[in-house]
C-alpha cells in the first residue's frame, strides 16, 4: 500500500513540485555536460588524433589565427555533449515515467533505448565505413595533380555532417515502429511501398552525402534500405 500510495503521489505531484524536479534534473545534466567538456578538452589532442585517422596521408594545417582552439573548443563540446546524452536522457525517463500508463512505459523506454543505441552504431558506421570510402575517393581523385593538404576545420565540419546524418538515418526503424505502434501504417503497406522507399532514399542519400562522389551516396542509400527493411521485419516480428 505504501508503494502504491508513492506512486500516485509522483504521479499527481503538484505542477510547483513538477517544476522544481524538472529543474533538479536539467541542472544535473547540466553540471555532468560540463564535467564532460573539461575532461574533453583535457584529452582534445587523443580525440583530434582518432578522428584524423581516417584521413591517411593527409596533412593537415592552421590556415586562420586560433583555427585549431576554436576546434578544440567545438570538438569537446561535441564529445561532451556526445558523452553526457546518455545521462541526459536517462534524467528525461526518469521526470516523465510516472505520468506514463504500463502500456506506454512499455513501448516508450524500449523505443528510446534503441533510438540511443542506434544513433551510436550510426555515428560508429560512417566512423569506420563510409568516411574512409568517402576520403579515399576524394584524396585520390586528382592526387597526381594536386597535393592533398586540408584545414582541419573544414575537415571536422565535414566528418562531423557524414556522422551526424548518419546516426539520424539509423532512426528509420524507430519511425516506423512509431508508425506502427500508432496503427499509422503497418509492416505490409510498408513492405509494398519498397519502391517508393527506394526512391527517398536514393534522394535522401545523394542529398545528405557532404562529398558529390556515387559510392559513398549508394552506400548511404543500400544502409537506409537495409534499416527500412530492417524495421518492416522488427514489425512483422511484434505483429504489428
Amino acid at each position: 500500500m505504501k508503494q502504491i500510495y508513492e506512486k500516485d503521489r509522483d504521479k499527481y505531484m503538484p505542477i510547483v513540485e513538477h517544476l522544481n524536479e524538472l529543474r533538479t534534473r536539467i541542472f544535473l545534466s547540466f553540471i555532468i555536460l560540463i564535467i564532460a567538456s573539461i575532461i574533453c578538452l583535457t584529452y582534445t589532442k587523443e580525440i583530434a588524433l582518432i578522428l584524423q585517422k581516417p584521413a591517411i596521408g593527409i596533412k593537415f594545417l592552421q590556415l586562420a589565427p586560433g583555427e585549431y582552439l576554436f576546434v578544440s573548443i567545438k570538438l569537446s563540446l561535441y564529445s561532451a555533449i556526445i558523452i553526457s546524452s546518455p545521462f541526459a536522457i536517462y534524467q528525461i525517463l526518469q521526470f516523465i515515467l510516472p505520468g506514463l500508463t504500463q502500456k506506454e512505459s512499455l513501448y516508450l523506454i524500449p523505443i528510446i533505448i534503441s533510438s540511443v543505441i542506434l544513433f551510436f552504431i550510426g555515428t560508429l558506421f560512417s566512423y569506420t565505413f563510409l568516411i574512409p570510402i568517402t576520403l579515399k575517393f576524394l584524396i585520390s581523385y586528382g592526387s597526381e595533380l594536386i597535393e592533398p593538404i586540408w584545414s582541419f576545420d573544414e575537415y571536422f565540419n565535414f566528418i562531423t555532417i557524414i556522422m551526424l546524418s548518419t546516426g539520424l538515418c539509423f532512426q528509420i526503424p524507430i519511425i516506423q515502429i512509431i508508425l506502427g505502434i500508432t496503427n499509422i501504417i503497418n509492416w505490409k503497406k510498408m513492405l509494398n511501398k519498397w519502391k517508393y522507399a527506394t526512391f527517398i532514399a536514393t534522394i535522401i542519400g545523394a542529398i545528405i552525402t557532404p562529398s558529390t562522389d556515387p559510392i559513398t551516396q549508394i552506400c548511404m542509400t543500400i544502409t537506409m534500405l537495409a534499416l527500412y527493411f530492417g524495421g518492416i521485419i522488427v514489425l512483422k516480428a511484434i505483429k504489428i
